[in-house]
């Protein structure tokens, strides 16, 4: 307890008087996305091995329930207006609990926008994520005058910007949403107590190793995806941040996923992390066999960050012991078996 108590207090006054001075040694973040069907099973063990690792935060990228189906973890429902009204209770009950004090950030996927589902209903469901104070003070100390609850958000921590972007819907990203992104990213341009940025969202930037299923997929997508991919690479290559971009909605692992002919020569680190409880894909025909990727497995992304702000990313698989040991006596083991098993293309 003294530990989750420690790890809060850190969470609870960090960037709250503006951008925190980069810390003496390294530390540590946790990251994956997609825990639809059977993030019930697999997120407690995220949640476990997160807290075991020393990790300050957990960020999901979305895709928190199917919403347009029943989850195969949540057990057989009466209808499906039943299902509707119990999906995001459950997921707080059933995959963001098991963290305890460990602070947990969410982005919007695209399943949190599928009828009845919205942008609003999540915004009123998730307010205790996404205005907590650490992002309430951020957003105040940008604009005094800013009281208004977004999907998209930054926080700073050690020097990092983490910036959460909200690509959940064909209507993004939007002018307002870019408005927001441009000065941000002019601000951490020219702030010496910025060394990093992180943006993470849930459909990855065009042009990537998945572009058969990422921002692509859309018009508007396609340009203002590729305006934000262009604005973090000058940011790495004419104001010397570094730069990392993380993503899910494919529900696999893979590096490198900027290393395409799309953006040669602007190769950005990054990086589709979609293993949290979704079924699990097969690697896109685009990626090709030499892409490092990872099928048919679960787990989650550590990032350590060194002194000077370089991120290292580690994938962390989970087996079938570490599901069967963090659901021992909640979840029944036949369906914790067939998650493993079969929850898969």
């Amino acid at each position: 307890m003294g530990y989750r108590l420690a790890v809060a207090t850190v969470w609870l006054f960090s960037g709250v008087t503006g951008p925190a001075q980069p810390g003496a040694g390294a530390w540590k973040f946790a990251v994956s996305g997609d825990s639809r069907n059977c993030g019930d099973i697999v997120m407690p063990a995220i949640a476990e091995g997160v807290r075991a690792s020393g990790a300050e935060f957990y960020w999901h990228l979305g895709d928190l329930r199917a919403i347009y189906t029943f989850d195969e973890d949540m057990g057989p429902q009466a209808n499906i207006a039943d299902y509707e009204s119990r999906a995001w209770p459950d997921f707080i009950a059933h995959q963001l609990a098991p963290f305890g004090a460990l602070p947990v950030y969410l982005a919007m996927g695209n399943h949190e926008t599928i009828p009845p589902a919205t942008r609003e209903s999540f915004l009123i469901q998730f307010a205790d994520w996404l205005d907590t104070p650490v992002l309430r003070a951020q957003r105040l100390h940008d604009d005094p005058q800013d009281h208004k609850l977004r999907s998209y958000y930054h926080w700073v921590s050690h020097g990092v910007d983490f910036i959460t972007l909200d690509n959940a819907s064909p209507d993004q990203f939007d002018s307002a949403q870019m408005k927001w992104f441009d000065a941000l990213i002019q601000r951490d341009s020219a702030s010496p107590e910025i060394r990093t940025i992180v943006a993470g969202m849930h459909e990855a930037l065009p042009g990537s190793a998945s572009s058969s299923h990422s921002m692509d997929a859309w018009p508007l997508g396609q340009v203002s995806g590729r305006a934000v991919y262009e604005s973090l690479w000058r940011a790495q290559d004419q104001a010397h941040k570094k730069v990392y971009v993380l993503a899910s909605h494919s529900h696999l692992y893979m590096e490198d996923i900027f290393d395409t002919p799309e953006w040669k020569g602007k190769v950005l680190p990054g990086w589709i992390v979609g293993t949290a409880g979704a079924v699990r894909y097969k690697l896109p025909a685009e990626a090709g066999s030499a892409q490092k990727a990872r099928v048919g497995v679960y787990g989650y992304m550590v990032g350590t960050v060194a002194a000077d702000g370089s991120v290292a990313f580690e994938f962390r698989e989970l087996d079938l012991e570490d599901l069967l040991r963090a659901n021992r006596g909640d979840q029944p083991e036949p369906l914790v078996r067939w998650c493993f098993s079969s929850n898969k293309e």
